[in-house]
């Protein structure tokens, strides 16, 4: 079986509550969703089809193509299972692979040892038809099988992505407690931004939002920042499809816009840090960066876009000091930001509480582990304080 050309599940995984956006993006690449999760989206394709995939999506963490299900209620029927796959087809005997997998089975205790019946079975197998064996650890920078095994329902995957693509590999200098770049992005989507207006971004903190903006409206994606994926691995990879979509990722990007966008930070050092990671991004000519308390921020004519997000105590900061910010970003919205639209990230109900306005919507976001809120203002002149918000 060639898996560039033999078609099978595909299942492309996000972080919890990110499925809509990353549904969004697979339906604009013409692929037709036949499933969607809530950490995930399910379609049918092949290996060659995950190459667009990889580089294009921005709310992806991995692309997950099905080799084989089967059913294993222990570890010696897994391998006996996976030692029947013609992983010497798949896996260049020189070359080096490693496992991931989600696991829930009555006798398995550590995943670490999942994992390493399903290493001893492809390499079993790979000495058995070519008399060496391939080496294993736990980089996921060459091929990376994956295991997903719920009680005695086995399936067994090729990861093509590798590295997780939830990272879009410009970042690197991180600053404090950086928002990941997927969930950046999908909380952009989810503001409806028309990508030709204003976006501001006060207290930018490494740059992200800001950064992910100026990536939407010039239509440049994340793969055009990285250059090694789990499917570059794989026999009978094909390097001039890849190139061939890299290239067509260049050709249709931007290189200019007729908007500003903006990002302030009262930190010399988090401006800093922004500057460079827009400029590893190749977008740092497209944002206006200043040294700034955020109140001191510029707004230009309207229409567009203020994105806040704050920290909010878990963390950073001091509980009653950021109870003051809060109230501060809720007047500099009121009285500087008329005819935009606000959005102000958190995951603290009660510091949003001291925005003093009505959020028109309140849509549901995981920071990590943390139940997150993007609060939507409209701010129109005359908008009504309402200290009992509640998210």
């Amino acid at each position: 079986m060639s898996v560039f050309s033999t078609e099978s599940k595909i299942i492309i995984t996000c972080n919890k509550r990110l499925s809509p956006y990353l549904q969004q993006e697979v339906e604009e690449l013409g692929f037709t969703p036949t499933r969607v999760f809530q950490t995930g989206v399910e379609l049918q394709g092949t290996v060659t089809e995950t190459i667009a995939l990889n580089l294009n999506l921005r709310c992806a963490s991995q692309i997950l193509y099905l080799l084989k299900s089967f059913t294993a209620a222990t570890p010696q029927e897994l391998y006996d299972e996976l030692v029947k796959i013609e992983w010497e087809t798949l896996i260049d005997f020189t070359g080096y692979f490693s496992v991931t997998s989600n696991v829930n089975n009555e006798h398995i205790l550590t995943p670490l040892f999942a994992n390493v019946k399903v290493k001893d079975a492809i390499v079993d197998r790979i000495k058995s038809v070519k008399g060496i064996r391939p080496n294993s650890g736990a980089d996921a920078n060459k091929t990376v099988i994956h295991l997903y095994w719920q009680d005695d329902k086995a399936e067994i995957f090729l990861d093509t992505s590798g590295e997780t693509l939830a990272k879009h590999s410009y970042r690197k200098i991180p600053g404090k407690a950086p928002m990941l770049e997927a969930l950046a992005t999908s909380t952009i989507v989810a503001t409806h931004w028309d990508r030709n207006s204003t976006f501001i971004n006060p207290m930018c903190g490494s740059g992200t939002l800001a950064i992910e903006a100026a990536l939407l409206a010039t239509d440049k994606h994340p793969g055009l920042f990285r250059m090694n994926y789990g499917f570059m691995h794989i026999m009978g990879y094909d390097e001039q499809i890849f190139f061939a979509e890299r290239r067509a990722l260049k050709d249709k990007s931007k290189k200019d816009i007729g908007f500003k966008i903006i990002a302030t930070d009262i930190s010399q050092d988090a401006v800093d840090i922004s500057q460079k990671n827009a400029k590893t991004a190749g977008v740092e000519h497209l944002i206006e960066f200043s040294v700034c308390d955020f109140e001191e921020t510029d707004v230009p004519e309207a229409p567009g876009i203020v994105m806040f997000n704050p920290e909010y105590g878990e963390r950073l900061g001091v509980h009653s000091k950021l109870e003051a910010t809060y109230k501060r970003i809720g007047d500099f919205m009121k009285k500087n930001c008329l005819g935009y639209k606000g959005y102000i990230f958190t995951g603290n109900p009660d510091l949003a509480k001291k925005i003093g306005l009505r959020a028109s919507r309140k849509i549901e976001f995981y920071n990590g582990k943390l139940d997150c809120r993007l609060l939507e203002y409209e701010l129109y002149e005359g908008s009504k304080r309402e200290p009992k918000e509640e998210i």
